[in-house]
C-alpha cells in the first residue's frame, strides 16, 4: 500500500489525479519516474499537448521475443503553467505528471511520436 504522497519539486509537478491513480494501482513515485526517464514506448497522449510513455513490467524473452503480462503507463505534459501560489518554489516549466495506470497484457501501438518531434522536445537538434 502506497502511503507517501509525492511532493512537487523543481522538476516535477504532481496532479491530485495521478496521486489517486498511484494509490489505486499501487504505483510508487520511483516507478512513475522510472517510466518517464526510460520508457519502452512514447506516444501522443489522448489529451492535447501531452505525452504518454510506457514501460513493461517483468519482461521475459520467450522464443526470442520479449513478452510481459502488463504495462505501466504515465501521461505528462512538458510545459505547464501552474498557479503562482502553488508553484512558488518550482522552476518555470516543470514536468506536469497528469495520470498513471496499469494496462493488462500488451497494448496496441497507436500514435507514436515522430523522431523529429522527440528530438525537438528533448532539446537535441
Amino acid at each position: 500500500m502506497i502511503t507517501k504522497s509525492p511532493k512537487n519539486t523543481s522538476r516535477y509537478c504532481w496532479t491530485e489525479h495521478v496521486k489517486f491513480k498511484m494509490r489505486f494501482y499501487g504505483l510508487s513515485e520511483q516507478k512513475i519516474l522510472g517510466v518517464i526517464n526510460s520508457p519502452k514506448r512514447k506516444e501522443e497522449g489522448i489529451v492535447e499537448k501531452t505525452i504518454a510513455v510506457m514501460k513493461p513490467v517483468s519482461p521475459k524473452i520467450v522464443s526470442g521475443k520479449e513478452v510481459w503480462k502488463h504495462e505501466v503507463w504515465v501521461m505528462y505534459q512538458r510545459k505547464c503553467k501552474m498557479q503562482k501560489s502553488k508553484c512558488k518554489i518550482l522552476e518555470k516549466n516543470p514536468l506536469k505528471i497528469i495520470s498513471a495506470w496499469r494496462y493488462p497484457g500488451v497494448s496496441p501501438q497507436k500514435n507514436p511520436i515522430p523522431e523529429e518531434i522527440l528530438r525537438e522536445l528533448s532539446g537535441v537538434a
